[in-house]
């Protein structure tokens, strides 16, 4: 009788919580008992021989807190943030080497609208230095196809003077984060974009990867999750990168942009409310790395499909305010590369630090049907920005 109670209060609480789930709740669900699944019929489960771990980061030193009024924090305010980053990270990298022998690398996704020289030049410096790269991000509302575009081109130009911008056969290559997770109109209600063909645009352009998500528990949050994927379809229609097909291991390159996701989980939550929460990869001054988390992070097996021992972790985080940016350049920041080399040590992986370019790079490679240690791929297609190479 008891058992029965049991089980029926156990299948209740399993609806109760089933009908609260979103969509890529359940996506993410039925991806996880599917990798189960197939790692059982393979004889167990692949474990991890390298870890790439990219920190993408939404770079606004004009940050203000406000959706509605982005863009206008003081210029003295966004000097002195950039400064503290230009300080502190060097510091906080000279402490930490990864299997290649390789500092920490950081991605500055910097917002193309906020660009001012004296906010480009000490991550260029930076980006001499080993230390990152710096890609694009925008946060852009209410425009047309032709205002976007000319967006972007003002964008390439401006970090292009600071020999931030690689170059393929004499083109601008490029990544791409969306301001707001607004990728091709994402809203229902069409704010923070407004351009459904954005993912053509954006090829159209030089861009070759997105790294906007996950965005959960944002609505702009794709179905697809914890997977790197071209998307298919139409790509001039609205939320086109809804709908995809995960690179693989032989699979065609395709002429439109790649989606890097990171990893989303629902993990155990501690305290009072819900058993769990939404674990969407994020770096924040109130949810710092822990061991757990990179536990999650890794466990969720993002990468190109059948070469599994290859795992791509793709963080996010706001860095440049002050609280996240203490937490970023300060202790919590410190554990989590005591804690990465720790988890490396134990269960037997090699880290690699990479910047978004040097991920994709290394996921064509692994489309290619290259193997052995990625650490060797970083280059692969899309070569190093001036900067970089100086």
């Amino acid at each position: 009788m008891m058992t029965t109670l049991a089980t029926r209060a156990g299948a209740q609480f399993a609806a109760s919580v089933a009908n609260k789930l979103s969509p890529w709740m359940l996506h993410w669900m039925e991806a996880r008992a599917a990798a189960r699944l197939e790692q059982v019929m393979a004889g167990g489960e692949a474990r991890p021989r390298h870890v790439m771990v990219a920190i993408c980061d939404h770079y606004e030193p004009m940050w203000t807190g406000s959706e509605e009024n982005q863009g206008a924090a003081p210029r003295d305010l966004a000097l002195a943030r950039v400064a503290a980053w230009r300080q502190a990270y060097p510091a906080l990298c000279a402490g930490f080497r990864d299997a290649d022998g390789r500092p920490p690398r950081h991605t500055f996704f910097f917002p193309g609208e906020q660009y001012d020289g004296a906010y480009l030049e000490p991550l260029a410096e930076m980006t001499a230095q080993g230390l990152g790269e710096v890609e694009v991000h925008l946060h852009h509302d209410g425009d047309t196809r032709a205002s976007l575009a000319e967006k972007f081109k003002q964008s390439l130009v401006d970090f292009a003077r600071h020999g931030l911008v690689p170059k393929v056969r004499g083109e601008f290559r490029w990544a791409f984060i969306h301001g707001n997770w607004c990728l091709a109109n994402s809203r229902e209600d069409g704010r923070y974009c407004g351009v459904d063909d954005e993912l053509d645009l954006l090829w159209e352009l030089g861009c070759y990867a997105d790294f906007t998500f996950p965005s959960a528990p944002s609505p702009t949050q794709p179905n697809i999750v914890n997977t790197i994927y071209y998307p298919t379809g139409d790509m001039k229609q609205r939320r086109a990168h809804e709908r995809g097909k995960p690179v693989a291991v032989g699979s065609a390159r395709e002429d439109r942009v790649m989606c890097v996701q990171g990893p989303i989980a629902l993990a155990r939550r501690y305290g009072p409310g819900l058993p769990f929460r939404i674990e969407s990869a994020a770096l924040t001054a109130r949810d710092p790395a822990t061991l757990p988390r990179l536990r999650t992070w890794i466990e969720q097996g993002v990468s190109v499909k059948g070469r599994p021992e290859w795992v791509f972790v793709k963080l996010s985080t706001h860095g440049a305010p002050e609280r996240e940016a203490a937490s970023l350049l300060g202790a919590p920041q410190r554990r989590f590369h005591e804690s990465l080399a720790q988890l490396a040590r134990r269960d037997g992986f090699k880290v690699h630090y990479v910047t978004a370019r040097e991920m994709f790079n290394i996921a064509r490679a692994g489309m290619d049907g290259k193997a052995g240690d990625p650490g060797e791929l970083r280059d692969y297609e899309i070569p190093p920005p001036e900067r970089a190479l100086a």
